[in-house]
């Protein structure tokens, strides 16, 4: 018996190591499926317990929302008086089933929430990540326009879910959808279906609403924004389409009705566009964009929000007066419309917005709204030159660039000039704003290079073949003011780039915040900034953009203009700069994209933009410290001359016109003195020599000189005169003058060092004569007292003979032989005193045969002097 029970006690654990693997996987899944639940139901619980309350005044009657200035004064107040309410009963059935059909064909079967749809949005998220689809039905959307915010969390999801069952037990299917068609955003700063119908249709009554209306009505709360139809009439045409074929889906409508609404363009169902009411509507306008582009589904159709934006109202107002009738800016016509971006430079803040001419509120936007149009030479400082720099490719603001012919396939381009200027630095380019020097620089960086750049700057080339060497020079893809303005403020901001905003910061009506400041992100090194910024000064102040300099401001800035195929004239007309405090853009053009700009009223068209600019950064400057921009520690001055190819530093002899200075990178100083100019030493006259010729009167000159030259010849007090002889002639010269000579030559221009000598012509001032020659006079003195001596001692002799006859005649014959003796000497040196002074006055008439050497400083006649001053040279 003991061993039966053991046996089956051992089969009994033999049975549980054999249990299938498949059992435990189950179990585990289903136990991790109940916590799940369990888990999910804690925290459903939880933020269904924290949520906000129904609020049956917030449902019926929405809040407004008001928007906030750079001081956090209010400055608009959006949605109360652009909303007109309508009942249930006045909705025509065509509209009800278009706007059932396109946000919730289940509407009227759910208890709030589409379990299917739900579903599906559920598995969405799951391989697309959190927020990829909504699956919101309307009753969910009344409550998230209601009461919360927009971000996709799942708190806010798991909200919304408790509040739409809550409303949809609450209140019945018609009041839930006619909450939902008062309070729907639908673009063009209407709210709600009714106000939607009157500004797009100008029908009041809902009845009189066609099919095609209705379609496109139903359509526009997705994003109105993007499907506004007097902005984007294409994209409405497609929302229209869409909605027809939703409507065909579900039964609504047959598909020949849809067919036949289709033919119907969107452009002839619109009536006449009405200003809006708001202030500031431009800037409005930007702040609606944001909203849109933050939630996708979203502008400014959520009730009870407050809207802090970076608006500074007194620019606002110098950007709108500057577009006004009584700016004083003088226009050719009254059709030349204007877009402007005004930034603050460091931040990236939008401080003003002019959205079109006199300021027409709700009217075409075209600082910020649809493509823009084609900068022209606006874009050369930021994918030629900045993009070269960036790279390497560029080191200096001297960079040579040969602005020569050029064909790159079939196309060939040239200057505005229609000339070519040669071998130039990159600051002249640009500042002159030539073609040829871009597209070279464009192609030297590369366009896959140049683009994404460009790209760090926050501009996407949206041409259909992409970037092209055309937008070199600006003629290929489209952009807007709010687009180069924001490119623009990287240069003033040490290459700095943030994208350009309006909001700073919402508050929801359920309290929470959410920031909208963008982050900022380096687009280019400080050097690359400030070299650019540079040459944009010499573009102020030398080149194209002299007109719009604003005296006493350190602004940079760049032009721009584009043409037409076949076409004289330009389209478009920009003008972009910068100071450290502003950044603006300026576009002027027509409507019509192929309409050059006009002349008239006696002011050249394409010139507005440059007076826009000058007033308005006039004007936005004044009261404002405006700091120079700061040049990095890695950018350095130099001097180069002018044309030297590669840079070179200037020598002593360059003019000082032919002296720049510009730019480089350390590390990369010019590395040599130009030869240019160097001075050469030109050889000087040998051989001077003068004489006076007593017969002509006059003094003879001549001198040796090996090659050809010119010379001049000085006498003071006589004058000079010039020659290409070695000799000269001095005439009718005065008695006892002495004149001196000085003999240069000269080649090319160069002047060599003088050659001196001088002559004294005789004549009556002897004195003169004495004091030229003091040794001469001492001696002769000497002589003179010697021979008194003599005399005396004679004197003396003869009286001691009359005392002493006898006595002293043996001691005076040896005295008479002894003076004879004397006497012999006495005579020699006369002799030799005659001949001392014969040679002097020799030396006085040719003075070159004994003091050549001295007074001439040195030459081939002088000996010794001459190896002295051949040293010295």
């Amino acid at each position: 018996m003991a061993e039966k029970g053991q046996s089956r006690a051992s089969r009994r654990k033999q049975k549980k190591k054999k249990r299938p693997i498949w059992k435990k996987i189950l179990l585990t899944i289903v136990l991790i499926g109940v916590l799940c639940v369990v888990a999910g139901g804690a925290v459903f619980g939880y933020y269904a317990a924290t949520a906000p309350k129904l609020d049956e005044e917030k449902l019926s009657d929405p809040a407004s929302n008001i928007v906030y200035d750079m001081n956090g004064d209010e400055f608009a107040e959006l949605g109360s008086e652009s909303r007109r309410k309508v009942n249930y009963d006045d909705l025509p059935q065509q509209l009800i089933d278009a706007v059932t059909a396109t946000e919730d064909s289940r509407f009227f079967e759910h208890n709030g929430i589409d379990i299917i749809r739900t579903g599906g949005a559920l598995v969405s998220n799951f391989k697309n990540g959190f927020g990829a689809e909504g699956g919101s039905t309307i009753d969910q959307q009344v409550i998230k326009r209601s009461f919360l915010s927009p971000e996709k969390t799942v708190k806010r999801k798991m909200q919304e879910w408790w509040l739409a069952f809550q409303l949809d037990r609450q209140y019945s299917k018609e009041e839930i959808l006619e909450m939902y068609l008062n309070k729907v955003f639908y673009g063009q700063y209407a709210y709600g279906v009714a106000t939607a119908a009157e500004t797009y249709f100008g029908k009041d009554d809902l009845n009189d609403l066609t099919l095609p209306e209705t379609a496109l009505l139903a359509g526009l709360p997705q994003r109105p924004t993007a499907y506004n139809p007097f902005e984007n009439p294409d994209l409405a045409q497609q929302r229209m389409n869409t909605v027809l074929d939703l409507m065909v889906q579900h039964e609504k409508i047959t598909q020949a009705e849809a067919d036949e609404a289709k033919k119907t363009k969107v452009e002839d169902l619109l009536t006449e566009k009405q200003p809006q009411s708001n202030k500031y509507g431009a800037f409005l306008d930007q702040v609606q964009k944001e909203l849109s582009e933050r939630f996708e589904d979203t502008d400014l159709n959520l009730d009870g929000m407050k809207i802090y934006t970076t608006l500074d109202p007194d620019a606002q107002e110098t950007v709108e007066n500057a577009l006004s009738e009584d700016s004083g800016i003088v226009w050719p016509d009254d059709k030349l419309q204007a877009g402007i971006t005004l930034l603050d430079t460091q931040s990236g803040a939008i401080r003003a917005i002019g959205g079109n001419r006199n300021n027409e509120l709700g009217g075409y936007n075209y600082a910020i709204q649809g493509d823009g149009r084609q900068p022209g030479s606006g874009m050369k400082p930021i994918l030629d030159y900045a993009a070269a720099f960036e790279t390497g490719v560029y080191t200096s603001t001297y960079e040579q660039i040969n602005d020569e012919p050029l064909t790159i396939g079939n196309w060939t381009p040239g200057n505005y000039d229609d000339q070519f200027h040669g071998w130039m630095s990159a600051r002249t380019a640009l500042a002159k704003s030539y073609n040829i020097p871009a597209i070279k620089t464009l192609q030297a960086v590369g366009l896959e290079k140049g683009e994404e750049f460009a790209n760090g700057l926050g501009l996407e080339f949206t041409a259909k073949d992409g970037i092209q060497l055309s937008d070199a020079i600006g003629g290929g893809s489209d952009f807007r003011t709010l687009d180069i303005a924001g490119a623009y403020a990287a240069f003033g901001n040490e290459g700095i780039y943030t994208e350009p905003y309006a909001i700073t910061k919402i508050e929801f009506s359920d309290g929470s915040t959410l920031d909208m400041k963008p982050e900022s992100e380096a687009a280019m090194s400080d050097s690359t900034a400030y070299m650019v910024t540079d040459m944009m000064r010499s573009v102020m102040t030398e080149g194209t953009g002299t007109l719009a300099n604003v005296p006493g401001l350190d602004i940079a800035g760049k032009t721009g203009t584009t043409n037409l195929d076949g076409q004289d004239g330009s389209p478009d007309s920009w003008m972009n700069g910068l100071t450290t405090n502003y950044t603006v853009s300026i576009w002027t053009g027509y409507s019509e994209g192929n309409k050059v700009i006009q002349d008239g009223n006696g002011v050249i068209g394409t010139n507005v933009a440059k007076s826009l600019f000058k007033q308005i950064m006039t004007e936005v400057h004044q009261g404002k410290d405006t700091e120079s921009f700061k040049k990095p520690s890695d950018v350095v001055e130099a001097k180069v001359e002018r044309g030297s190819r590669p840079a070179a530093s200037p020598s002593a002899g360059t003019p000082s016109s032919e002296i720049l200075t510009e730019l480089f990178l350390k590390g990369n100083l010019p590395g040599a003195t130009s030869e240019r100019y160097e001075e050469e030493e030109i050889d000087p006259v040998t051989g001077l020599s003068a004489s006076y010729d007593e017969a002509s009167n006059s003094i003879n000159i001549s001198w040796n000189y090996d090659g050809d030259a010119s010379f001049s010849v000085s006498a003071d007090p006589s004058g000079s005169t010039s020659t290409s002889d070695t000799s000269a002639v001095i005439e009718n010269v005065q008695a006892g003058q002495t004149y001196n000579i000085a003999v240069t030559a000269s080649v090319d221009g160069e002047t060599s060092e003088a050659k001196s000598t001088s002559v004294t012509v005789p004549g009556e001032e002897e004195n003169v004569e004495e004091e030229e020659n003091p040794d001469e006079n001492a001696e002769d003195q000497e002589d003179q007292n010697n021979e008194d001596q003599q005399n005396e001692d004679e004197q003396n002799q003869d009286q001691n003979d009359e005392q002493n006859p006898d006595e002293n005649a043996d001691e005076n014959s040896d005295q008479n032989n002894g003076n004879e003796d004397n006497n012999g000497n006495n005579n020699g040196n006369e002799d030799s005193n005659q001949g001392d002074e014969s040679g002097n006055t020799e030396e006085e008439e040719n003075p070159d045969e004994g003091n050549q050497g001295t007074d001439s400083g040195g030459d081939a006649d002088s000996g010794t002097d001459q190896g002295e001053t051949d040293e010295q040279q």
